[in-house]
């Protein structure tokens, strides 16, 4: 499994990506004494990990689009499976560090139903959240939102609903990382701090990884465990990355800020369903004095590596009018971003890819840092040859586009999500337009899809986004093009 390289270093397995992703899945392989580097810059300059809030939530995240197709229902399967992981896997981690503070920053989801979203999204979701917490037999309780401590919000938008999920918890996801770090080099593993450039194959095997400094690193198996990020390495292989859905960056913004130390914060993460093309509203407690708040999701065709005035000061707004209105005294320790992996066709790219050794581990979009125990493990049984015990084909990165909906359906979604940004943004407008509004979209959508493609339409979002991006536009046509021609 070892490539030889007498020039530079050599390994059984390279890992691109240093996030939750990539150092879970290294510190899986040398637990079982594989011969593994991890490969990315130590600033991390387009994780989504380092920005992440880091709640270890499935039912939080239920959506009436993911629950309405079987690759949606596969992953949410998934995500069940990891949360049972997470106590064991915090455990060992603890051990492996030698260090047993506790990661853990929050105990249970409060779930929030409030006035600001519109019932064909938040209104639906919340009520696909309950369904699926009592076909999973999950343990919830309803609770007056009046009732949860430290919630203030404007009078306007104060929560209608509220629900308690005692089994989705968060941790500090800048901790996680520097533990992981920790536990993957006590048990044999190699950090590289540097950034790919190339994929080096010999004939149609991967041989490793040429970097940026003009080093090689070889290994007899490489993964592309890096975001969104990973396509820069994926398309300097294009007849494998042509048959491989194209990555872009769901770009989030997040604040941690400062909060008055003397009045007792939140136990529990404080969230909305996920709504408007995002994730929903959320805060996560981090220690006495220090709230996480997040997080915007715009879709980009690069992700990014500074946050945006226009979505740090949307997100500030909706914390003040939405969670608590004494928050514009608190102080901002620091604005982040984080750019979440999404796949063209909006599902995870795990597997082997087309190039012999060559490896994918992304795609994930909001699940990653919470799938990782399990993707970590289950990735491990693969490259060591192993039996495994979760059929992912599903998510096989060489794969056809995935249709989980119908076109009518896409366009629908994408109007309502479209509207509902303008309601969450506090729009005023003749009580006459959104009927009007709602319908050129409609056309609007309708049209442009059939030109985008005859067969395929993309997601909710990345339909929008390409319909305002015509160089975004561009990267889907010739992806459904590449991806007819290589399959």
């Amino acid at each position: 499994m070892t490539s030889d390289n007498p020039d530079g270093r050599t390994f059984e397995v390279l890992v691109v990506g240093n996030g939750v992703l990539g150092l879970s899945l290294g510190l899986t392989l040398a637990r079982r004494g594989t011969r593994v580097a991890v490969l990315g810059r130590t600033d991390r300059p387009w994780a989504a990990s380092a920005a992440a809030g880091a709640m270890l939530g499935t039912f939080g995240e239920v959506t009436t689009t993911l629950l309405a197709s079987e690759q949606g229902r596969a992953k949410l399967d998934l995500g069940v499976q990891a949360t049972r992981m997470w106590d064991d896997w915090l455990s060992r981690l603890y051990e492996d560090a030698g260090d047993s503070t506790d990661l853990r920053c929050a105990d249970g989801t409060v779930m929030l139903l409030n006035s600001v979203g519109v019932p064909g999204i938040d209104s639906a979701n919340y009520a696909a959240i309950r369904r699926t917490l009592d076909e999973y037999r999950e343990p919830y309780e309803d609770i007056d939102p009046a009732d949860v401590d430290w919630l203030d919000p404007d009078p306007t938008t104060r929560p209608l609903k509220g629900m308690f999920i005692p089994g989705e918890h968060a941790v500090d996801a800048g901790a996680l990382l520097a533990r992981l770090e920790t536990a993957f080099q006590k048990a044999g593993g190699t950090l590289l701090d540097g950034f790919g450039e190339r994929l080096e194959a010999s004939g149609d095997r991967i041989g490793g990884v040429r970097l940026t400094s003009g080093e090689t690193v070889s290994a007899g198996q490489v993964v592309l465990a890096a975001g969104a990020a990973a396509q820069t390495l994926l398309d300097t292989v294009p007849a494998v990355a042509a048959a491989v859905p194209r990555l872009c960056a769901g770009v989030g913004v997040s604040v941690v800020a400062r909060v008055d130390p003397d009045v007792p914060g939140p136990a529990s993460v404080l969230r909305t369903p996920n709504r408007a093309f995002a994730c929903g509203l959320h805060l996560v407690p981090r220690g006495r004095g220090r709230v996480y708040l997040g997080a915007t999701n715009a879709i980009e065709p690069e992700p990014a590596d500074v946050p945006s005035i226009r979505d740090a000061t949307f997100l500030l707004g909706c914390a003040l009018r939405q969670l608590r209105r004494d928050l514009d005294t608190s102080g901002i320790e620091r604005i982040q971003v984080g750019n979440r992996p999404v796949a063209f066709d909006g599902f995870p790219l795990i597997g082997r890819t087309g190039l012999d050794g060559l490896w994918m581990m992304t795609g994930t979009y909001r699940d990653g840092l919470h799938l990782s125990p399990l993707l970590a493990e289950e990735m491990t049984r693969r490259l060591l040859g192993e039996d495994t015990r979760h059929d992912l084909s599903v998510f096989d990165p060489v794969r056809a586009p995935v249709q989980a909906q119908t076109r009518a359906e896409v366009v629908e979604t994408a109007v309502v999500h479209l509207l509902a940004t303008g309601y969450e943004d506090e729009w005023r407008i003749p009580n006459a337009w959104p009927a009007v509004i709602e319908a050129q979209l409609r056309a609007g959508f309708t049209k442009f899809a059939a030109e985008l493609d005859d067969e395929y339409t993309p997601p909710a979002e990345i339909l929008a986004k390409a319909q305002m991006n015509p160089q975004f536009a561009k990267q889907v046509r010739e992806y459904y093009a590449a991806s007819r021609a290589a399959l």
